[in-house]
């Protein structure tokens, strides 16, 4: 009876530290904003922007100076979702399918999902918007946001709820906040990895007026009072993101996460560094990055050496504990024995940067090379070589007296570059899996006089000028198996197009139809504070062209006119395919 009882207690302890080892997994906070420069936070020497929360994280946990991402968004994003260089993941550039990342990369939500973690993302995606590139194929549980570069409408918007269109109430910051805080509290029991990648300060610039009025008051345009409200609303959301950790009890067994994607969206107080989003120089790439975990990182460190975006997986796998091996190289380290040992220092090693964009033809410039105090610079004429020790600004070139070693970085970073990118691919197949896919203009390929209405084929850009049958407007697709869908033409065109005759082609199947009904769209009308660059949203109408046969394997869906009975046919948004 005794042994019994003996044996009772000890399994009973054995159960309670089972389940206590359990609760011992650490929770994760990732946040990522979206365009935020290194110089717009308050304890970064910016005294016109308040950014109390973001200060008092850094504050209470550890920053890095010297970090670095992508000089775009989709790119970074591939890069902190895999622990790999973007161009190894097939996120190139921003749009027309090159932000698309592979399906087979290994993301950090697969893998903590498959260690038991609840996972989510609240924001914006901007890695592939068709199967099987979505968040929700891609390891999340849950996903509200959007999949494009940008959205047009920060207020009372449409966005993405697991591959289903909602309706957001208020101002979009405001209104992702708030669906992490439900995901955080719906998961609280359990570990969960919350990745909220807003989408602010983005522009189209729009803001609620409080803050937008506050940076006016202190002097500034309306395109800066945008930004500095945009940041200072972001500050505020993060408030309330850390006040939900500490309400829940959650804080202590937490890691939060703070970044940003890529340098500041225009010229504006960045330190001393040089250039802005889009340059591999200092000031496009070199931003924020905070992590903050209570009693097991030091507060207030700041933590010398290079990192990197491609740092977190690997780092975070450690932390957590998960042993589990990646399925494909990974480039970046694991920095956690330098964030939990204060006498560990980050080792000596290169940064390599590329930034394309919405060209096919990948060349190897614009890129970089960084070193411990060196940079190298190659923009397609002769490289370039700084000391960021003496020269922050990259004030001055210092290749021709240092001929040797910049021969030598520039002749890494072009290996480098042949071998992160000798699996591009400058168009991808959409798969037709699903029972609506919807192919849209800025991800076709065209040719003949078509163009795109903003001019560059962001997201929400539509194609116009379509005013020859020789003009065709392609899309690749891929089928595992022989299927028949309808195709829709989401479309603009005038009375005088009526008649025109257009024709979707696949194959050796093809289906005619007739324009017989005009719609001219209307502009909606947006809060926007300055004239935005992308396109305006539109109305659009929707024509049934009729039953297509798509062919198993890969083959290009294209749309062109057999007769157009006056100057144009239509302007287009999208070709829709679908079994209704």
């Amino acid at each position: 009876m005794r042994f019994s009882l003996v044996f009772l207690a000890l399994f009973s302890f054995s159960i309670f530290s089972c389940q206590k080892e359990v609760a011992k997994k650490p929770n994760i906070l990732f946040i990522l904003t979206d365009d935020q420069g290194w110089g717009d936070m308050t304890s970064h020497g910016n005294d016109i922007i308040e950014t109390p929360n973001l200060d008092l994280l850094s504050k209470n946990g550890a920053e890095f100076d010297r970090f670095y991402v992508s000089p775009l968004c989709a790119p970074t994003r591939a890069s902190l979702l895999t622990g790999r260089y973007h161009l190894k993941t097939g996120a190139t550039s921003v749009s027309n399918g090159l932000e698309i990342m592979d399906a087979e990369e290994e993301t950090i939500a697969e893998v903590f999902k498959s260690n038991g973690y609840k996972t989510g993302i609240f924001g914006k995606w901007h890695n592939g918007s068709h199967y099987p590139n979505r968040p929700t194929d891609q390891g999340f549980d849950e996903f509200i946001g959007f999949c494009a570069g940008h959205w047009s409408n920060y207020f009372d918007t449409k966005l993405d709820s697991n591959n289903t269109e909602i309706q957001s109430t208020g101002f979009i910051t405001d209104y992702l906040t708030d669906k992490a805080i439900d995901f955080i509290d719906r998961n609280k029991e359990e570990p969960f990895l919350c990745y909220v990648p807003y989408n602010a300060p983005h522009s189209p610039f729009q803001v609620p007026d409080s803050y937008f009025d506050k940076y006016k008051a202190k002097g500034l345009d309306d395109g800066l009072a945008s930004i500095y409200g945009m940041v200072d609303n972001v500050d505020f959301n993060i408030g309330r993101l850390l006040e939900k950790l500490q309400n829940e009890g959650l804080a202590e067994n937490t890691i939060v996460i703070f970044m940003s994607d890529n340098g500041p969206n225009g010229t504006r107080y960045n330190g001393e560094m040089k250039g802005v989003k889009g340059h591999v120089d200092e000031g496009g790439v070199r931003v924020p990055s905070i992590i903050n975990w209570p009693n097991k990182i030091t507060k207030g460190r700041k933590i010398d050496g290079l990192t990197a975006h491609i740092d977190w997986l690997p780092t975070l796998k450690e932390l957590c504990g998960i042993e589990q091996e990646s399925k494909k190289g990974i480039d970046g380290i694991s920095l956690a024995n330098v964030l939990l040992n204060e006498e560990t220092e980050i080792p000596e090693r290169e940064i390599f940067s590329h930034v394309a964009f919405l060209d096919k033809d990948l060349k190897d410039n614009p890129g970089a090379l960084r070193t411990g105090e060196n940079l190298m610079v190659f923009k397609g004429k002769s490289p370039e070589l700084y000391s960021l020790d003496s020269d922050p600004s990259q004030k001055s070139d210092i290749s021709e007296d240092n001929t040797p070693l910049t021969q030598n970085l520039y002749t890494k970073y072009l290996s480098w570059f042949k071998d992160a990118s000798k699996n591009y691919q400058s168009v991808k197949p959409i798969a037709v899996n699903t029972d609506y896919i919807e192919l849209p203009a800025y991800e076709a390929q065209f040719s003949g006089n078509l163009k795109y209405e903003e001019g560059h084929g962001w997201a929400h850009d539509w194609l116009k000028n379509w005013t020859s049958t020789a003009d065709e407007m392609r899309w690749l697709v891929n089928a595992t198996e022989e299927t028949e869908l309808n195709a829709y033409l989401i479309y603009n065109c005038p009375e005088e197009s009526i008649g025109a005759v257009i024709k979707v082609k696949i194959g050796t199947s093809d289906v005619t139809k007739s324009l017989t009904e005009a719609f001219e769209g209307t502009l909606i009308d947006s809060p926007d504070r300055i004239t935005r660059k992308e396109a305006y949203e539109k109305t659009w109408s929707k024509m049934k062209i009729g039953n297509i046969k798509i062919p198993k394997g890969t083959n290009n869906i294209v749309l062109s006119a057999l007769s157009i009975p006056k100057s144009q046919v239509a302007e287009v948004k999208a070709i829709i395919l679908s079994k209704e």
